[in-house]
């Protein structure tokens, strides 16, 4: 793992902990997709929460020198953040549970083994 892509992994972790997203998984995608190396997805409690936690991450990773850019801060069902490296997804549960992505990168993951 590269320098940058560890910092930023480990700063959205940190953003998402202190910012009390639920669920935090951390899906590895080296090697299945040239889209990013690690995909983050959380789960906020409400529109609000997700807003909220999507807003903390930009502005800390900003503050710490990381380009990124944002999708869904609208409706804040789901956020999308694009810190290149690292993708992150969060989720009202309701949507996080429709889309499923978890299981979609694991069916990626079996088909390559």
């Amino acid at each position: 793992m590269q320098k940058d892509e560890d910092e930023i992994l480990k700063l959205v972790q940190k953003v998402l902990e202190d910012n009390k997203a639920q669920d935090v998984t951390v899906i590895d995608l080296k090697g299945k997709t040239s889209i990013a190396n690690q995909m983050v997805v959380a789960s906020g409690t409400s529109n609000r929460h997700v807003a909220a936690m999507a807003d903390k991450l930009l502005e800390a990773l900003k503050k710490a020198g990381f380009k990124a850019t944002a999708e869904g801060m609208e409706k804040a069902d789901w956020v999308l953040i694009d810190a290149f490296d690292v993708i992150v997804h969060i989720f009202r549960p309701e949507v996080r549970a429709f889309y499923n992505l978890e299981k979609m990168w694991q069916a990626v993951s079996d088909k390559r083994k």
